[in-house]
């Protein structure tokens, strides 16, 4: 399992403050904005707009907010158009590669912001296409067998038009074509499965083990990015050992 997609599932068992709900709700209302913005207000007919109304779903996002979000893109009014999607490319701790992923109002503001945290980490921001051709597109369907033998579950996957299987503990990683990523979501949630995430996410192609120490320190450099009100998601071609992951899932 890639360090994002486990990282990603140790942050969806710790739940959501409080706290932090309202900044989630307002990086889903941009994600939202800038779906119908590109592809229209039609959930049906725009795959990126249906996807991130059902994150918002999922995390119990009022539907009125979903529908003002959606109206805002599609409509292109009340400040849509300053909206603007940017993708930031990286290096963290111990030459890790990271992308960033913002929807910003201010780029000058946005941009300082990401730079000081990788500057503070022992990084430094790079070049557009410097760990870019690292990372591909893929749709990445997170699921529970549900005490289901995971042979046979990639099997389904596989004829439901999955590339790619991988299991980790109590979690499947299913991958696919990003087109191909809602009708496996369902062929899996046909089959009895509880479909933790459905995303399209930036998977390296080539990762990076790091010890416990940088481990550690690469992932609080994560966390402080995915805390920034104008970073939607960050991605990193680094390897984390189980027992990183209890320390931080603790």
């Amino acid at each position: 399992m890639s360090g994002h997609s486990k990282w990603s599932s140790i942050k969806r068992a710790k739940g959501v403050a409080d706290a932090q709900r309202g900044q989630l709700f307002t990086k889903l209302s941009k994600e939202i904005i800038i779906s119908a913005k590109q592809g229209g207000g039609d959930p049906a007919a725009n795959f990126r707009l249906r996807l991130a109304v059902q994150k918002a779903k999922e995390a119990n996002m009022p539907n009125e907010n979903i529908d003002r979000a959606i109206k805002r893109g599609a409509g292109g009014g009340d400040g849509a158009d300053n909206i603007d999607e940017i993708v930031y490319e990286g290096y963290g701790p111990h030459g890790t590669a990271v992308i960033v992923e913002a929807a910003t109002d201010n780029r000058n503001r946005t941009v300082a912001e990401v730079r000081n945290v990788f500057t503070r980490a022992g990084g430094s921001l790079g070049e557009t296409g410097s760990v870019g051709w690292n990372f591909e597109m893929r749709g990445v369907v997170s699921v529970s067998p549900n005490g289901k033998d995971a042979d046979d579950l990639a099997l389904l996957a596989i004829d439901a038009g999955a590339d790619d299987v991988q299991v980790a503990g109590d979690s499947i990683d299913v991958y696919t074509q990003p087109g191909d990523l809602e009708s496996v979501r369902r062929a899996l949630e046909d089959n009895g499965l509880d479909v933790a995430s459905a995303e399209t996410q930036r998977v390296p192609k080539t990762t990076v083990q790091l010890d416990e120490s940088a481990a550690i320190q690469t992932m609080r450099f994560i966390e402080r990015l995915e805390s920034l009100d104008d970073v939607q998601k960050v991605y990193f071609n680094a390897e984390f050992s189980d027992a990183v992951f209890a320390a931080l899932a603790s």
